[in-house]
């Protein structure tokens, strides 16, 4: 089988899931040029833990892991079933690389892998299952995890780092999710594209250091891991792509990035 790219996605706010702007057709419409995964595999910041947990449940339940939000949100579900038996591998290639992995027998998917899955791939009959994200990472240590995980590519998983490429909360706008972007997470934005389409990963691993209204853009930096884990996972030799998402509430970017290229095979 060729090696699948990877994704890098920006999931929003979880109001993403019935309020799709532009980025929820721009992710359908990548979904539908993706060759059939064996499974699917999702880091998100909504599932850390101290060290990597892989998610082993047959039957992943769909997680409703916020508040506040309107009760149509509650009522959805992504009925997609889990890859046990891919989840079983993926713990096999972390502890290769020196993790000390372990089974979750009992964790879904989180707001993190369903909104967007929602869209990407809204038939969900595709097994998924979550990786946990590391509590303690940084730039370096995070590209790290993805280059444990690239074995998987190879082996028919999709690797979907899902995360968001601003975050910064206390600047959300939620009564105003069409307001025009702020300077500032524009500009970040742009320097994500630049350093990404540039496959400049060692400059990419120091973002929080070096890019522009950093600080600003993530003031904690857990959404912003999983567009590491995803590079990591498709090694700097990859081009990446693009995905233009626009930004939402103000100050939400929601561009996606598709690392490396999309194998001759029959779409998803």
């Amino acid at each position: 089988m060729s090696r699948l790219p990877t994704l890098f996605i920006s999931h929003g706010s979880p109001t993403f899931a019935i309020d799709p702007g532009k980025a929820g057709p721009a992710l359908t419409a990548l979904g539908k040029t993706l060759p059939r995964p064996r499974a699917i595999l999702v880091v998100s910041p909504h599932w850390m833990t101290r060290e990597p947990r892989v998610a082993t449940t047959p039957r992943p339940q769909t997680i409703h892991d916020f508040g506040g939000f309107p009760p149509a949100l509650y009522q959805l579900q992504y009925p997609a079933p889990g890859a046990p038996d891919v989840a079983r591998r993926a713990i096999e290639v972390l502890r290769a690389a020196g993790y000390a992995a372990e089974a979750d027998t009992q964790w879904g998917l989180d707001h993190g892998a369903w909104v967007p899955l929602m869209h990407l791939l809204p038939n969900a009959d595709v097994p998924v299952f979550q990786v946990s994200l590391p509590a303690r990472l940084n730039g370096e240590s995070a590209y790290a995890y993805g280059q444990a995980l690239a074995p998987l590519a190879d082996e028919g998983v999709l690797v979907i780092g899902s995360g968001s490429l601003t975050h910064n909360l206390y600047e959300v706008r939620f009564d105003a999710p069409d307001a025009a972007g702020e300077t500032y997470a524009v500009e970040f934005a742009h320097w994500i594209d630049t350093v990404v389409t540039g496959r400049d990963h060692a400059r990419l691993q120091q973002t929080m250091a070096i890019a522009p209204h950093a600080q600003r853009a993530h003031p904690t930096a857990e959404h912003l891991w999983p567009l590491m884990v995803a590079a990591g996972a498709a090694g700097a030799s990859a081009p990446a792509t693009r995905i233009d998402g626009g930004i939402t509430h103000g100050v939400l970017s929601m561009d996606a990035y598709r690392f490396g290229e999309i194998p001759e095979a029959a779409a998803v």
